[in-house]
């Protein structure tokens, strides 16, 4: 009985923290303009980027154009019970992006790849939090390959679409005592999938641009195998874990040609993971999660300037997305705010972005999530701050 208790439990540490610990675990930055002004970049879409935030956005792009940047991001999530704080083991990361767009001079047709990852990191607790038997480390690693065909089909309305081919790796571990005995139960295992994506951007005006993206469900079945340390090691093991579909819909306003300012609403099915699955020789019933759906607001404004140069500002909302009575202190997930600032310059060939992005979660303490079989739950104060520098360089061939 305890076996299986302890092995479903592992299975909540699948949920790993998105680059700005948002709902879930998505890493919903992917570029350095657009981070600088909050992600709110749907209708903007103006540059190879766009592969990600709105496809349909290339169709402003003739010729070649590259576009090659990291995210890297200090995360520093905490925890206090009776008296004690702890915060995350590991916290810096740094996630890379690479777009490509070809723009037909004579058609209304652009080509894009991207190459990017769309969720991942990890995180990791000490083993005296209080909550080991639920919750230790976790490593997740998400890489999306995605072509896209992009076409203007009216003047100033563009479509796109395309596949995502996926590949994800986990590895993850909790213990099975409340303190350290050298015991650790870890799963191990890896899958690709596929899925797809569409945009829709339409510019009725000089002044006014509208954008829509979708980004669709997918499924990874990991295939690896779990060790019960000191008992077995390396039991065949599939994970099974659902990936939600996400929508995002704004519109940018351009007062006069210096200005652009833009309102996002971003929206991601996470009630659709509600269970996870993991299958072995050992059968284990399903870890419930029921997660609620929610939203990203995002405000960004762009000043841009004399010869090249353009400041930009953000703000972000973040609802969570996680019940206390299915709290689990991997991913933590609280409602969150966020703070951008970007600078860019371009010129007749290159062009550099450079964005700084501050989150803060207020605290929020946790009541009356699940016991486990050893007895220790997540209940408790937890809080959020992160750090991060967005890089972006881009070349026009």
């Amino acid at each position: 009985m305890k076996l299986r208790h302890y092995s479903s439990l592992c299975l909540a540490m699948v949920l790993v923290p998105s680059g700005v610990w948002a709902a879930g675990f998505r890493l919903s930055t992917q570029d350095a303009f657009a981070a600088g002004r909050g992600e709110a970049f749907a209708a903007t879409a103006d540059n190879p980027s766009a592969i990600y935030y709105n496809p349909a956005g290339l169709t402003q792009l003739k010729g070649l154009q590259a576009r090659v940047g990291s995210y890297n991001i200090y995360l520093a999530p905490g925890f206090e019970a009776n008296g004690r704080r702890f915060e995350n083991q590991s916290k810096w990361h740094v996630v890379p992006q690479v777009f490509a767009a070809y723009g037909l001079e004579k058609w209304p047709v652009t080509f894009g790849l991207g190459v990017y990852s769309p969720y991942g990191l990890g995180l990791k607790w000490a083993q005296d939090t209080g909550f080991r038997s639920i919750a230790l480390e976790s490593k997740m690693k998400y890489m999306t390959a995605h072509p896209v065909i992009a076409v203007e089909v009216l003047p100033g309305m563009s479509v796109a679409a395309g596949p995502t081919f996926n590949y994800s790796r986990v590895d993850l571990k909790q213990g099975v005592f409340p303190v350290d005995v050298g015991d650790v139960f870890r799963f191990k295992g890896d899958d690709e999938d596929v899925g797809y994506t569409a945009g829709w951007r339409w510019q009725p005006h000089a002044k006014l641009a509208l954008g829509a993206a979708y980004r669709s469900r997918t499924t990874m079945a990991y295939e690896g195998y779990t060790d019960l340390i000191p008992i077995y090691s390396h039991l065949d093991a599939r994970l099974r874990f659902p990936i939600p579909h996400n929508v995002v819909m704004g519109i940018s306003y351009r007062p006069t040609e210096k200005w652009n300012l833009e309102f996002n609403a971003d929206f991601t099915e996470w009630s659709r993971v509600n269970q996870v699955s993991l299958d072995q020789a050992f059968p284990l019933p399903p870890f419930v999660l029921n997660w609620r759906s929610s939203w990203y607001y995002e405000v960004g404004v762009t000043r841009y300037l004399d010869k090249g140069w353009s400041l930009s500002a953000g703000y972000i909302f973040n609802e969570s997305c996680m019940p206390d009575a299915f709290f689990n202190p991997l991913v933590a997930d609280t409602d969150k705010h966020f703070i951008t600032f970007g600078a860019s310059w371009r010129g007749q060939r290159a062009g550099l972005d450079l964005a700084y992005q501050f989150g803060y979660g207020p605290p929020h303490t946790v009541r009356g999530s699940a016991v486990s079989a050893a007895g220790q739950n997540a209940d408790g104060r937890y809080d959020f701050t992160s750090h991060a520098v967005v890089l972006s360089f881009q070349w026009r061939f």
